[in-house]
C-alpha cells in the first residue's frame, strides 16, 4: 500500500451513503460504489404496473420486485457468486411473438429444436414447473447451496401460480423474489436479508414501503393518470405526485373523478427509516424524476426522517432528454423534492431536506440551462450548486460512474477517495 489508506483499500469501513432510487439509472455508479463502500443503501419504489411487473402485481396483489431485483445484482459480488447464479437471476422469459433466445432455452433444459422458434404461455408454464424439479440440469451448472436456495424460491412461487399465469417476458429473479414475499406471509425483509447474504450483496436494498400500491400523478390541467407505465409519456407537465390503492386496469370513469381526493401515504417502511436515520450522506440520484426519486418521498414520514438526520443530502438531476420533466429546470426539480418533502415535515428548513445540488456545467446538458436566473433560483432556496466533472463529454445523456462516484465521495464529511 502506498501513501494513506483509502476507501478502496477498506470499503467495509467506507461511508452509508442512502439513496432514492429505482429502475436502472443507478445501476453503473452502484457497482462502482462497491470499490469503495459495503454500506450504501438503495431505497427503491415498488410502484411499477407495466410488463411483467404488472402481471405479477396483478396475480398476486403484491409490490413491484423489478427494480429491488435489478439492484440486488448490481450490487452483488461477482467474484464470489458463479456467473450461472447471476445468469440465471437476471434470465427473462421472450415476449409474446418473439423466438425463444438460446439461452433461454439452454437454461430452461428445452430440446434444442425449440431455440429460435416462437414459444406458447402454456409451454413456457411446463418449463417453469420443469425447473422446480432437483434432477433438472440448470442446477447442476452451479454449487449446490446456490442451486438448493435457488430452487426452493422458485418452488415457493410455482405452488402459488395460478394456472393462467402470464409468463411472456417473466424474469427469473422477480419470480424467486415473488415466491419468498409470499413465502413469509407478505414480508420482504426475510427473503431480501436471504438473497442479500447469498449474492454477497456490497449495500442493502431495501423497499421504501411494505404495501401494494400505485403512483399517480395530477397534471397541470386537473387530469389524473394512475399507474407508473404511464409516466414514460406523460401528455402534460405534472402539478403534484400521490400513492393510490386504485389499480390501473380497474378504474372507471368515476373512479378517476374521484382519485384527487383519494391520495394515500402509507408509512416509510420500518427498516428503510432505520437506515434512514443512520445516513452518511443523502442521495437524490439521477434517473427517472418522477418514478424513481420524487415516488419514493411520497410515504409518510419519509420527510421527518431526512430532516432529522444531520448528513450532505445531494440532487444529481438528469443530464440530456428526459420526457417526463416537459422543461422542468434543475431549480424546478429542487423545489418539487422540497415541495413534496414538505409535506410531511413543513416546518424543515431546506438545508434540513436539500442543500447541495450536483451538476457538470462542462459536458452536462440541463433543462432550462444552468444560467444566472436558475443559480439565483437555487440560492433563494438555499440550496448551493457544486460543480463537478460528471458526464460523458461524447454522451451528455450518461454520467460516468467512476467521476459521479468521486464528486459525491467527495461532498461526504471523512470520505477519502483516489480513481
Amino acid at each position: 500500500m502506498n501513501g494513506a489508506p483509502t476507501l478502496t483499500d477498506f470499503p467495509a469501513l467506507g461511508p452509508r451513503l442512502t439513496f432514492f432510487t429505482g429502475g436502472t439509472a443507478l445501476r453503473g455508479l452502484s457497482r462502482e460504489l462497491t470499490r469503495h463502500t459495503h454500506n450504501s443503501v438503495h431505497l427503491i419504489t415498488t410502484f411499477d404496473s407495466g410488463g411483467s411487473s404488472a402481471v405479477l402485481r396483478r396475480a398476486f396483489a403484491m409490490p413491484a420486485v423489478g427494480d429491488i431485483r435489478n439492484r440486488l445484482l448490481a450490487l452483488a459480488d461477482s467474484s464470489v457468486v458463479p456467473a450461472a447464479v447471476l445468469d440465471f437471476c437476471a434470465c427473462r422469459l421472450p415476449a409474446e411473438g418473439d423466438d425463444l433466445p438460446e439461452n433461454v432455452a439452454s437454461i430452461m433444459g428445452a430440446a434444442p429444436s425449440c431455440s429460435g422458434k416462437k414459444a406458447s404461455a402454456d409451454f413456457l408454464r411446463r418449463q417453469l414447473a420443469g425447473l422446480g424439479r432437483a434432477g433438472h440440469r440448470v442446477w447442476k451448472s452451479m454449487p449446490g447451496v446456490f442451486a438448493d436456495a435457488l430452487r426452493l424460491h422458485l418452488n415457493f412461487f410455482l405452488s402459488r401460480m395460478p394456472g393462467d399465469f402470464d409468463p411472456y417476458r417473466a424474469c427469473f429473479g422477480n419470480l424467486l423474489l415473488a415466491g419468498g414475499y409470499l413465502h413469509h406471509k407478505r414480508n420482504f425483509d426475510p427473503v431480501l436479508a436471504f438473497f442479500s447474504r447469498l449474492l454477497q450483496t456490497r449495500g442493502v436494498v431495501r423497499p421504501i414501503v411494505r404495501e401494494s400500491l400505485h403512483l399517480a400523478a395530477e397534471l397541470d390541467d386537473g387530469s389524473v393518470l394512475v399507474g407508473q407505465h404511464l409516466f414514460r409519456a406523460l401528455p402534460r407537465p405534472v402539478r403534484r405526485l400521490f400513492l393510490t390503492v386504485h389499480e390501473p386496469e380497474r378504474l372507471n370513469e368515476q373512479d378517476c373523478l374521484e382519485l384527487p381526493a383519494t391520495p394515500c401515504r402509507p408509512p416509510l417502511a420500518p427498516a428503510a427509516g432505520v437506515y434512514l436515520s443512520s445516513a452518511g450522506a443523502i442521495c437524490y440520484p439521477m434517473g427517472s424524476f418522477y418514478t424513481s426519486v420524487l415516488a419514493n418521498l411520497l410515504p409518510q414520514n419519509v420527510g421527518k426522517a431526512i430532516a432529522a438526520v444531520s448528513c450532505p443530502k445531494i440532487f444529481i438531476p438528469n443530464t440530456g432528454t428526459d420526457a417526463e420533466l416537459h422543461g422542468l429546470t434543475v431549480a424546478g426539480q429542487a423545489a418539487m423534492i422540497l415541495r413534496h418533502l414538505r409535506e410531511d415535515a413543513p416546518d424543515a428548513p431546506s438545508e434540513a431536506l436539500l442543500h447541495t445540488v450536483l451538476v457538470d456545467t462542462l459536458h452536462g446538458r440541463y433543462e432550462g440551462g444552468l444560467d444566472a436566473d436558475e443559480r439565483t433560483a437555487l440560492a433563494r432556496m438555499g440550496v448551493r450548486l457544486v460543480e463537478k466533472d460528471l458526464v460523458n463529454e461524447n454522451d451528455p445523456q450518461r454520467h460516468v460512474p467512476e467521476l459521479t462516484a468521486k464528486a459525491l465521495l467527495e461532498l461526504v464529511p471523512g470520505s477519502s477517495v483516489t480513481l
